[in-house]
């Protein structure tokens, strides 16, 4: 796979465009500034644990984490800073502005939506809106977020599949709203699975710092490659 790199400012926003530019597969992946230097090492684990498909990746920066990723409004967790509602926002720039203009520019894809951390429970969550994605990958993602669960009990996800994962040792925290973060994958996977949602929930060794890069890599491997971990 021929491999470029580009950076994108569209209405504002900053892009980072990874991977293959004549591409099958299309990834969106909300990230910090810090995360677009190990975008380019998810798809070197994705083709070299045997990925097979012309794969671009494009990273949206976040910029307000907090705000711009969360789907309702929320007292700190961790911190001083509350959480916001903006993922709306967020989704809406993607499905009005990203897409359109990835399609545009490089023909009709399979798009996937993927994120680590809050960008994870921004994926779950979008994937909640929108039939839009062929499929999901929450990595790490922040089921502990207030009212979450009860949210995913009552709603169905719109997208065709789903990949899970967390590290096995992300529970152990001493914030006890973060500590449920165990029981809450395995509550969103028994919904999933319930609802006849094709999805697949898979432990990595670690807390929640432990390479990113390549559970990211694993959960595009899963929707990408015949649901190959």
């Amino acid at each position: 796979m021929d491999m470029e790199t580009e950076d994108v400012y569209l209405r504002d926003q900053h892009l980072k465009i990874s991977g293959d530019f004549s591409p099958t597969e299309i990834i969106i992946q909300p990230a910090d500034s810090n995360e677009f230097a190990s975008i380019q090492e998810e798809i070197d684990f994705y083709l070299s644990s045997g990925g097979e498909k012309r794969i671009l990746v494009v990273a949206l920066e976040i910029q307000k984490w907090n705000r711009d990723l969360t789907p309702w409004e929320a007292s700190p967790v961790f911190g001083k800073e509350p959480f916001g509602c903006g993922a709306e926002n967020t989704l809406n720039y993607i499905l009005e502005t990203l897409i359109p203009y990835l399609k545009n520019r490089f023909g009709t894809q399979n798009i996937y939506l993927c994120g680590y951390s809050l960008a994870g429970l921004f994926a779950l969550w979008a994937a909640y809106q929108t039939d839009v994605f062929e499929g999901v990958a929450a990595v790490s993602p922040s089921v502990w977020y207030p009212n979450w669960i009860e949210y995913a009990r009552n709603h169905r996800v719109k997208a065709k599949k789903v990949y899970l994962s967390l590290g096995d040792k992300e529970s152990k925290t001493k914030n006890p709203i973060m500590a449920t973060v165990m029981d809450g994958i395995l509550e969103q996977s028994k919904i999933l699975m319930n609802q006849q949602i094709e999805c697949v929930l898979n432990w990595n060794p670690g807390n929640h710092f432990v390479d990113s890069d390549h559970r990211v890599a694993k959960g595009i491997r899963w929707l990408l490659d015949n649901n190959q971990q």
